[in-house]
């Protein structure tokens, strides 16, 4: 219905803005994402999706095309509304979205506050057909650090480390050092843990 607001950017905060179009102030829920693209400049644009609910008439809005496509196809998913979308765009970069749900990581989606295992499954399994056939990419092998970060964790636990407690160290480290072998990490998870 709404397809894209412009006009003058009155109020702008991480969560929503209110845009001025010709005298009607539109206010529009946006993810952390589109906040950190947002210019500083009083006239803007921004794309938008219409949520219409029976008590509520609810506008999100988005600094990209994409970003909204990616919004709309987290809605398709049973046991992600709106508000879990928001998060998710706000938690992960739209990329790294997209990414995940191409490769079946679902530990990265399940990183995402609101979204448990079965939804994180349910997501990957949902979209991925979709994610690889809209953005016309091949089947995403799980990246190098992803088998790196797994068998570092199966080898603490084979030394006798707690799984959640390596868990949380190893993934420290793989964000520090994206690129670290897997010795580097056991060496480094050791020093921690």
């Amino acid at each position: 219905m709404i397809a894209h607001l412009q006009g003058k950017l009155v109020e702008k905060n991480p969560t929503e803005v209110v845009i001025d179009c010709n005298g009607v102030g539109y206010h529009v829920n946006i993810s952390l994402h589109t906040y950190s693209l947002l210019p500083d400049s009083e006239n803007i644009k921004i794309f938008t999706y219409l949520q219409i609910k029976e008590d509520a008439h609810i506008l999100f809005g988005f600094a990209e095309k994409s970003e909204r496509e990616i919004f709309k196809l987290l809605l398709s998913v049973s046991g992600i509304g709106a508000g879990i979308a928001r998060t998710m765009l706000s938690s992960l970069e739209p990329k790294q979205i997209i990414h995940s749900i191409a490769s079946g990581d679902v530990a990265t989606i399940q990183s995402i506050k609101g979204i448990g295992s079965k939804t994180a499954q349910r997501a990957i399994l949902d979209l991925k057909d979709k994610v690889l056939k809209v953005y016309d990419l091949d089947e995403v092998s799980i990246s190098q650090d992803n088998t790196n970060k797994d068998e570092a964790l199966s080898a603490l636990e084979v030394l006798g480390f707690n799984r959640k407690l390596a868990e949380k160290t190893v993934e420290k480290i793989v964000k520090e050092n994206p690129s670290a072998s897997i010795e580097n990490i056991i060496k480094l998870a050791l020093k921690t843990l």
